[in-house]
């Protein structure tokens, strides 16, 4: 474990030269340090931030450990850095993946139960009440849309109200994938416009499964390709979110999904480097 959190720590450093980062040299902790620090609190603690500081400043490899308070002050500061350093992992990814070959899906994120919608101080609002069709249940919460390649590295994500329609989430991922690449997808994200859009502008081929009722149906040996390739996909998305804890603390909502964020990073790190 320690050495994988070394190596967590020389890769996020590196990823930050890359950046060409900057910071106070006075400093007793580094933005590096603190970024490894929630990765390694999201991979083996899941997500409590104050076991993986013991655990980090215990084994000598961060002995000026800030406080509980201003390390969170402190995470809240490099919050758009993290957003960075996950985006230039996955940059690196895309460039790894010969086969060109991506998916999306979501899943919930639910902040409470049911039964406690009325008390939620996270969020309030009947556009957080969604409906979960393949898991059967409704949640009060968000949904997470992810790009990833047909391993399950996570290389894109969004997050959308629970009540928006999946569709939505085309509209807010950047889709940057090498030219010729091909993107699978259930029914919820059929969107003719985008699927032309991206054939035109990129040669971005997005398969989508065709509802009965569809105007513009696939081949037989079309729909085939992607009905398998779902079935991977869906294994791939399960493993995602069981990586996440049945219950994220948080105070804010802006804190809610930060963390949910770190989680998806600390998943993709956990999939490529350790």
């Amino acid at each position: 474990m320690i050495e994988k959190t070394i190596a967590i720590y020389v890769f996020i450093d590196d990823l930050l030269i890359e950046l060409n980062h900057n910071e106070p040299p006075n400093r007793n902790m580094s933005d590096a340090e603190v970024i490894t620090t929630v990765l390694v609190s999201a991979i083996y603690f899941s997500g409590h931030h104050e076991k993986a500081m013991s655990f980090m400043k215990s084994t000598g490899m961060i002995p000026h450990m800030l406080s509980k308070s201003r390390f969170n002050r402190r995470l809240h500061h490099v919050r758009e850095l993290i957003v960075d350093l996950f985006f230039q992992l996955s940059g690196l990814i895309k460039e790894l993946n010969i086969s060109s070959e991506y998916s999306i899906d979501s899943f919930p994120i639910h902040t409470c139960d049911n039964i406690r919608i009325a008390n939620s101080k996270l969020i309030q609002g009947k556009i957080y009440r969604g409906k979960k069709v393949s898991m059967r249940r409704y949640f009060y919460g968000y949904n997470v849309h992810i790009l990833s390649t047909v391993d399950g590295i996570p290389v894109e994500y969004t997050f959308l109200p629970g009540s928006t329609h999946d569709s939505n989430a085309l509209k807010q991922m950047p889709l940057q994938v090498p030219e010729g690449s091909v993107i699978y997808g259930d029914s919820a994200y059929t969107n003719y416009a985008i699927e032309e859009m991206l054939k035109d502008a990129e040669d971005i081929d997005l398969l989508v499964a065709r509802k009965s009722n569809s105007r513009r149906k696939h081949e037989p040996h079309t729909e085939y390709i992607i009905s398998v390739m779902r079935k991977r996909i869906e294994t791939t998305f399960s493993e995602i979110s069981n990586f996440l804890p049945k219950k994220i603390h948080a105070v804010t909502d802006f804190g809610f999904l930060l963390k949910v964020v770190i989680f998806i990073f600390g998943y993709a790190i956990s999939r490529t480097i350790i």
